[in-house]
């Protein structure tokens, strides 16, 4: 089966990151593919890591005159049996020809950007259930949640992060950005005593929050880390993952929690409310309540038998639903029905 994926992102959001993932997962399927995406220096790297060599194409806005037509004629060489696009720019210049058209939705889009695909696969029941009162055809829209390949690595050396021994660390990773609420996790975080805060990312909003955690008075406390690579050195040193966001489709960051036995206080965006239970394999937050995320985090502190329950129930829905293997048999089920 070969398989041709376009991305036209450009940022190191999850969609990318998630992107890279899968590529891999399918290149140790044995599956042959074709990768195209948007230039970018870490994502050819991590691609060349697993021996896979993409072609970069601009994917600009509509005075790009380039990438359609090489899409096209990439196309029309490779003969794919299926061309799997990423959001909404990839799949709006989805080419022509006699092979399965999938895109893959991990947010909520308009239905017009996928005009060209014959099926739509969503991380979520409710970002199906979205394109379904859009018009889309239930036997057109498919669910295939998100997975992760986590292996487990030595933690980081505090030390390096200029945090001390004996200190709970709280742990956010993602892009600085709104969506993100790391404005209402740095106020959440003035109010547990003693801890320190990690936030591994890069965006636009990073001046801002630095300037609130000095104005909440814990900015020797907080550790801005930039865009990080080691994301299981981070999640193996940190006590809790802290992820606040308001909007979330699905957030792999519970995943990869999960997958390293850190118990997870979160929001209830969309994406964390359909896996996280209460109290049962992670702390469910209200969205942007501060102090109901400050107890959540004081309450995990304090309490190693919660903590414990957190860990243990969320490795084992880890294990059922989210691992390589797992995703690799969704993946093959949905192209072998659908070719």
């Amino acid at each position: 089966m070969k398989i041709m994926q376009a991305i036209g992102g450009a940022g190191h959001g999850g969609a990318e990151t998630f992107f890279v993932g899968l590529a891999g997962t399918f290149h140790r399927a044995g599956l042959d593919q074709l990768l195209t995406m948007r230039k970018n220096e870490i994502r050819r790297q991590l691609l060349s890591q697993q021996n896979l060599k993409p072609i970069e194409l601009p994917f600009g806005g509509r005075f790009d005159f380039l990438t359609k037509p090489k899409l096209q004629r990439l196309a029309n060489e490779y003969k794919p049996d299926i061309f799997l696009s990423w959001m909404s720019r990839a799949s709006h210049m989805t080419p022509s020809g006699n092979f399965l058209k999938l895109a893959r939705l991990g947010g909520h889009y308009k239905g017009k950007y996928f005009e060209k695909c014959d099926h739509l696969v969503c991380i979520t029941e409710e970002i199906r259930d979205f394109m379904a009162d859009q018009g889309w055809s239930r036997d057109r829209l498919h669910y295939i949640p998100n997975y992760l390949s986590w292996e487990r690595k030595s933690a980081v050396d505090r030390a390096t992060l200029d945090t001390p021994e004996g200190v709970p660390v709280l742990l956010s990773m993602g892009r600085l950005h709104e969506c993100k609420a790391l404005d209402t996790a740095l106020k959440a975080v003035s109010k547990v005593k003693d801890c320190y805060y990690w936030i591994a990312g890069s965006g636009g909003l990073e001046a801002e929050l630095k300037a609130l955690s000095e104005d909440l008075g814990i900015a020797e406390r907080v550790r801005f880390l930039g865009w990080r690579t080691d994301r299981e050195a981070l999640m193996e040193a940190a006590d809790i993952c802290l992820f606040p966001s308001r909007q979330e489709a699905f957030g792999t960051v519970i995943l990869e929690a999960w997958a390293s036995d850190t118990p997870i206080v979160t929001a209830a965006s969309h994406g964390p409310a359909a896996y996280i239970r209460h109290e049962e394999n992670g702390m469910l937050s209200q969205i942007d309540n501060v102090d109901e995320i400050a107890e959540y985090l004081n309450l995990l502190i304090n309490d190693p038998l919660l903590a414990k329950r957190l860990i243990d129930n969320g490795r084992a829905e880890f294990e059922a639903n989210f691992t390589e293997q797992v995703a690799v048999q969704n993946w093959k089920n949905l192209f072998e029905r659908l070719t």
